[in-house]
């Protein structure tokens, strides 16, 4: 018997006692999961497909650790203008084991929710990509955490910042974006755009 299952957005076959590396997983090491998307079921000759999930089929595992991918290195260059950059990037990923498949009667398995980054509804969001180093990427991962303008950013701690953003790809250097942002909330923009066009990347 083997199921297709979506886990942690990603689709995967499955069967009894596979061993599977999906995104990585809120749940402690040692816990048990369930996972309940189930598209597909296959038990010999007989396959259920579902429309788009079975109803009732679920996906039992067990996670055994979390750990990161090989790096993978990303290089851009253009041509004539003189321009390379080099980043690495390795991919948070949570191992699992695959315990049981469920035909029937399946129940989720209460998994630890995520906290939820405090809202600030007072204070209406800056632009966090006028800040050297910050793409539209990392910009969405901050406001997610709740970090939605340059006083916030300001605030934050450059090793916070890293641990926010680990799992975007790319070498990023924080170390600069807290003294950027408070220069673009005191509205000092002369003088932060004179000493980004000495930053690269964010970092000095």
């Amino acid at each position: 018997m083997y199921a297709i299952v979506e886990m942690a957005g990603q689709q995967f076959k499955v069967a009894k006692d596979q061993k599977v590396y999906v995104h990585r997983l809120q749940a402690e090491e040692g816990k048990k999961v369930t996972f309940d998307n189930v598209l597909l079921l296959a038990d010999g000759k007989n396959i259920t497909i579902g429309a788009p999930a079975i109803d009732g089929a679920a996906v039992e595992a067990k996670v055994i650790k979390h750990l990161r991918g090989d790096k993978v290195i990303v290089f851009h260059k253009k041509r004539r203008k003189g321009y390379r950059k080099k980043n690495g990037h390795r991919q948070s990923l949570t191992e699992v084991v695959i315990e049981s498949i469920v035909l029937k009667g399946a129940k989720k398995a209460k998994q630890e929710p995520k906290k939820a980054a405090p809202k600030k509804a007072a204070a209406k969001p800056d632009d966090l990509k006028k800040i050297e180093g910050i793409g539209p990427k990392i910009a969405k991962t901050l406001m997610e955490a709740g970090i939605n303008t340059y006083a916030d950013l300001s605030k934050a701690k450059p090793a916070k910042i890293s641990e926010i953003i680990a799992d975007i790809r790319g070498n990023h250097i924080p170390d600069t974006w807290p003294a950027q942002a408070k220069m673009a909330a005191e509205g000092k923009w002369d003088e932060l755009k004179k000493w980004q066009d000495e930053l690269d990347g964010g970092k000095a």
